[in-house]
């Protein structure tokens, strides 16, 4: 069953088995649809940084803060480099990056948080994202994993920062892939083979499963399964398989839905995963 469902009065896709867990928790992804960005980046751009105006982009941040009940002065942001590096997200550093790229946290690529009215946010347009949350110690996370964050294990790194720094134990904790551009239209070079050939020495991780990330693999080239590689770091580092839910939804094949850098030609907007807990 797809996990990610689109919200009631609007084209916001949420995570309501996680919300109904705990009601002050928001949860979800952003599409292309319902805002106020002109084309190409029709009509609900979220990026800063794909130079859309900046007003329609701050409107469209604002009305998805609006939407799932939080100010937009807890929107909270990382630089995004494609990295694997996470920062803890305190009240220091809440609203860093809503209004700028200037200000977001620099160098991240994951964010994590045990406070309240914290709204943790990243930025997509292919790429996954993973959504973390520890029920025991309330604490809650987002990595951006593109294939770079992928094969760097950005996932395991969350994992271990969240147990480090709030004892979560990887066995309770929740985990969530969501929409992202399917193998059915990423297909890579050995750059990027190599480098996932790499991850499963490096993590041990089945040969047999191995096989079945890539697809149509011929002369240094192959479509791979990025969601079903993170799935599998996330197996490695202690998270139970029936705890990690898979969107199926492919930003590639569905670009009336989503903003998509690969079928777009790089000239297109970016959806936002986001993940908060509501003051009581």
């Amino acid at each position: 069953m797809e996990p990610f469902v689109q919200g009631e009065e609007t084209h916001m896709l949420l995570l309501p088995q996680w919300m109904k867990q705990y009601k002050q928790l928001t949860a979800g992804f952003t599409t292309r649809k319902g805002g106020v960005s002109k084309a190409p980046f029709h009509s609900f751009n979220i990026g800063l940084h794909v130079q859309d105006e900046p007003d329609d982009v701050l409107a469209n941040r604002k009305k998805l803060a609006e939407s799932v009940g939080m100010s937009f002065e807890a929107w909270t942001s990382g630089e995004q480099i494609h990295g694997n590096q996470i920062a803890i997200v305190t009240s220091k550093e809440r609203g860093r990056g809503r209004a700028s790229m200037q200000d977001a946290i620099i160098g991240v690529d994951g964010l994590v948080t045990n406070e309240k009215d914290v709204l943790l946010t990243s930025f997509y347009a292919d790429c996954v994202p993973l959504y973390f949350w520890d029920a025991e110690h309330h604490v809650i996370g987002l990595a951006h994993a593109g294939w770079k964050g992928t094969v760097t294990a950005i996932a395991r790194e969350m994992i271990e920062v969240m147990s480090q720094h709030y004892g979560t134990k990887p066995e309770q904790l929740q985990c969530a892939i969501g929409p992202s551009i399917g193998a059915c239209c990423y297909e890579v070079n050995h750059v990027v083979i190599d480098r996932v050939v790499g991850l499963w020495e490096e993590l041990e991780l089945p040969e047999v499963i191995l096989e079945s990330v890539f697809l149509n693999k011929r002369e240094g080239k192959a479509h791979i399964n990025l969601k079903e590689i993170n799935r599998q770091i996330m197996i490695k580092a202690g998270i139970l398989p029936s705890h990690i839910e898979i969107s199926e939804r492919c930003t590639g094949c569905q670009h009336d839905l989503f903003y998509s850098h690969r079928m777009e030609n790089g000239k297109t907007g970016r959806m936002a995963s986001w993940i908060g807990i509501r003051k009581g």
